[in-house]
This record gives structure tokens, sequence and C-alpha cells, in this order.
């Protein structure tokens, strides 16, 4: 009856829209058509507010302040650091959730899965890159967003179980992400997450430390029960840690505000809770608009990197009888990788990391001044940079550039082209611009291949650097053999030669190949000469 009587008042048409208007309020929790265009037209609310009764009435906004101070709402106060953290988290749920469909936890299928998954899947290897990169920018988003809060002072009262809440989450990225590295069953997965749970051995007494590092790795070494551990922890466990103490935080920010610009308030007090009328910036629709440009705009240039820059890695299967060279952790644990080459085991990986943590959780009462001005707080600035720079230099001691050393010919050849991953010959040269035979660093041949000749060209540079800096070596010389192993392989024999800088007796040397294995010697001469050897194959499909 109601809908006639309304075609009878208002005519078809008049009813329709009506009936839209309706639902487009129903939809909105409150927000009528025109008042939705009127929002969008930029003009000023009626009263009483009409945009306020969604944060009351619709599932999402009901946790979102019905306005901000306008001082918080500057682009170049927070940087929207914590709503980039919240975003990548949801985009890391959504691709997970999909990855998990093609995905099974077993060293039998969690391989050949990630082959699948890249080669049969519509926009599987797609879906991979974007969680690999979230995963990584969620990482340096988090870790950004401590960083500004501690250099604005913004942990200080009444915030510091919000910092608290912060630590936690940060922790809790950090081994979210860690606990994924293992999941492709890759070599970069196997080593690194063995590397990583080893350091649970250091826990004294030694019967608690093996006990946790069985219990981590669900056997002696890593296999089947910690691929599965690692699953569970990465999919169930800890995400839901990091739902319920985002709740926490949150929760504690709404309830006391975003702190203000320190310059705005009287020192040891705090007014972002009390919002002045005229300071007042309301969710809907300005804040909501920015917010929704913002995580476009981020979420575009994401997708795009992910489509034209960024291609998470994939080593050889995982194998515990062979360790790649250059073994390294995440680089977000790169500082515990280099602390543990100048450190004991249980110092760097127990003591100094547990130590680090019960400060970072401490800092609200350890900074006892009540000012959050940066002119009243240099000693914590100050020790603040001094930590980052001690990170950095931490940091890059965990790379293979520091105190990591193998065979000669292994390290410059590892430079052109890595056991694992791709390198320069298999990015630049490609497999059809290594032409067949055998080519030595001391021949100054003009290459017609400008792309092998590039190669060649480093390969000496290489020899040559390594010959001057080596002590106790000189007249290095490279070789490169390059064979059709079988159709579109080709198979890469590098080998470095030189003789102890000591000798002053001569020699006359000759290698030959008995099969692609072995190397035999006729040498004559009192000093020995050295070899390093490396052989590598390049499919045509590469």
């Amino acid at each position: 009856m109601g809908v006639q009587q309304d075609i009878r008042e208002k005519g078809l048409l008049g009813a329709v829209a009506g009936i839209g208007d309706d639902v487009f309020t129903r939809v909105t929790a409150g927000i009528s058509v025109g008042e939705f265009r009127r929002m969008l037209q930029g003009e000023a609310p009626g009263r009483p507010n009409p945009r306020l009764k969604p944060h009351s009435e619709a599932f999402l906004l009901h946790i979102k302040p019905t306005y901000y101070h306008e001082s918080v709402t500057r682009w170049n106060h927070t940087f929207r650091l914590g709503l980039l953290s919240t975003w990548l988290f949801l985009i890391e749920t959504i691709t997970g959730l999909l990855l998990m469909i093609w995905y099974a936890p077993s060293p039998d299928r969690a391989y050949t899965d990630m082959i699948l998954l890249l080669t049969n899947v519509p926009f599987g290897q797609f879906l991979r890159d974007l969680h690999r990169l979230g995963a990584e920018a969620m990482v340096a988003i988090v870790t950004l967003h401590m960083v500004r809060t501690y250099l604005t002072g913004s942990y200080k009262a009444p915030r510091q179980f919000t910092w608290f809440t912060g630590v936690i989450l940060f922790v809790v990225t950090l081994f979210l992400s860690f606990s994924g590295y293992l999941l492709p069953w890759d070599q970069l997965a196997l080593w690194a997450v063995t590397i990583g749970t080893s350091m649970a051995e250091a826990i004294p007494p030694a019967i608690v430390g093996e006990t946790v590092n069985l219990l981590a790795r669900g056997a002696p070494d890593i296999g089947g029960n910690g691929l599965l551990r690692f699953y569970l922890l990465h999919v169930i466990f800890l995400p839901l840690i990091l739902i319920l103490f985002f709740f926490v935080h949150y929760y504690k920010v709404v309830h006391f505000g975003i702190s203000l610009p320190a310059d705005e308030e009287e020192i040891g007090e705090d007014t972002a809770s009390r919002i002045p009328a005229e300071k007042r910036v309301y969710y809907l629709p300005d804040v909501a608009i920015d917010e929704l440009s913002f995580l476009t705009g981020f979420t575009m240039v994401i997708i795009f990197l992910t489509l034209f820059y960024f291609q998470a890695p994939l080593e050889h299967i995982a194998n515990p009888q062979s360790t790649p060279l250059h073994t390294v952790a995440p680089w977000y644990f790169y500082w515990l990788q280099g602390l543990l080459k100048v450190a004991d085991k249980f110092i760097a990986g127990v003591l100094l990391p547990s130590v680090l943590l019960v400060l970072l959780i401490g800092i609200p009462y350890l900074d006892m001044n009540p000012s959050r001005r940066g002119k009243d707080r240099r000693v914590a600035i100050v020790s603040g940079i001094v930590a980052g720079m001690v990170m950095i230099i931490l940091s890059w001691m965990g790379t293979p550039y520091y105190a990591v050393q193998g065979a000669p010919a292994i390290e410059i050849v590892q430079e052109l082209m890595p056991e694992e991953g791709s390198g320069p010959v298999r990015e630049e040269i490609g497999y059809a611009h290594l032409p067949v035979g055998v080519y030595s660093t001391d021949d100054h041949t003009e290459y017609e291949d400008a792309e092998f000749a590039l190669l060649m060209h480093e390969y000496t540079t290489a020899v040559q650097t390594f010959d001057e800096e080596q002590a106790g070596f000189n007249g290095a010389r490279g070789q490169l053999t390059i064979t059709q192993d079988q159709p579109g392989l080709k198979k890469l024999d590098w080998e470095i030669f030189w003789f102890d800088a000591e000798s002053t007796e001569g020699y006359y040397q000759r290698a030959f190949w008995l099969h692609e294995d072995s190397i035999y010697w006729e040498q004559y001469g009192f000093k020995p000469v050295f070899v390093g050897y490396l052989t590598n194959w390049f499919s045509a499909k590469e």
C-alpha cells in the first residue's frame, strides 16, 4: 500500500527516486543521496549533523572518530604511516588467503606448488609478488611508524601503554614476515630459517635451548614438521595476535587522540582529546576522502612496482645437504646476523636482542622529560640517531660484504653468475649472447657480440682486481669455456689460475678435462699452481 500511495502522490519516477534514496540511506547508515551530493560539493553539514550517524550505525565507521584536530590531519605530521600499516596488513590478508588455495605445507608439495602457482595459475606470479612486496613494505612502514612516534615524543604520558602495544605489533610484524620465509621451501627459505632457529640453542641452560630449538623446528633439522609449524604460525597464530593487539592499540589511539604537534601544547599537557569546535575536521567527508585518495594512490604505486620492477625470488628446491654461498637472513634481521659475526651466539642471538626489546618497551618510563619539543629532547633524539646508525652499521656487517670471503674463483663467479639468483649473466647477457668456445681474460680480442664483450670485460676486471688485492698470489688468469651441453642448455666452466707469489721457479702447466667433475694436471716445476673451478648451466628457457 505504501508504494502505491507514493506512486499516486509522487508519480512513478518520484516513487522510484524515493525508493532509491531510501536504499542508499540504509546502505550508508544514515547519509541520504542529497546529503552525499552536498558532501562531494564541499558544503557544510546541517544541524543536527547527519554525517555523524554512520559512526553510530555502520559496522566499519563506528570505530572511527567522528572528527579530528585539524593539526593531525596534515600529511607531514604522521605521514599516514599507521594507516598504511593497517592497509598493508589487509592486502597481505587478502593475497595470503588466495595463495593458500594453491599451497600445501608439505616438503613433497610446497616447492612444486610454488612452481605451479607461477606458471599455471592465472595472475599467480602477480599475487605472490604482491604478497611478498607487501610484506617487505609492511615491515618498513611499521618501523618508520615507530621511528616517527619516537622522534615526536608521542610515547609520553598518557600513551605509555599505546607505545607498548605498538612494540608488540612491531615484533609480531617481524616474525610474521620471517615465518613466511620458509613456505616456498627453497634454499633461501631453508637456510635463513635454519640460521634463525639455531640461535634458540644458545638459551641457557642447554636443555632449555635444545628444547626450544626442537619445538621450533619440530625435529633436529628443518623438515616437514618445521614447515607445518611455520605455516600455522604464519596463517593463524601470529595474525590472530596481531589483530588482537591492533584493536587494543587502535582503541588507545582513539581514546587519547593522535598527539598534536609539540609546539601547540604546553609542556607536560596533552589536549589531543579536547578539540575546540573551530579546530574540528569531520571524518565525513574530508578525512575519509583524504584517506581514500591516499590509499588509492599508494595501491596503484605498489601494483605498478609489482608488475614492472619487483619479482619475489625463488631459488632451487631446499637441500639440507648443500649450503648456498653467502646465506643471509631477511634484510630486517641483517643487524642480528652482523652481531653473530662479532659476538657469541648467546650474547648476540639471545641476550642483546632481549635487552633491546626490554629497553624499547621501557622508553616511556626511561625518558622522564615531560617535554615533547625537539629542542628539549636533545639527549633522546641524539640517542635515537646513534642507535639507528649502529643498527645500520650492524646491518651492513650482516651482509656478505663484511668478514665473509670464499674461494677467490667462487667469489668472482658468484658476482657474475651466482649459485642462487640470476646475476648479470642471466639478467643482462642472456642465453643467446653466449657463443660456444674457449675464452681467456688474457685475450684482448674484440668480440663481435656486444653483450658477450661486456661479460668478458667484467670477468677480466674481476680477475685483475683479485690479482692486485689478494696477498700471496700473482699472475691470475681467468678462462671461460662455453659448451652446448645439450639442446637448449649451455654449460659454462669458469676457471681462474694463479701461483704462489713467493715462487721464483718457472713452471709449465696444462689442464684438460676427463669429465665434467674432474680436472687432471700435468705440471712441471717446484711450486704448485692453484686453480679455482666452478660450473654453471644456462637454459634457453631462463
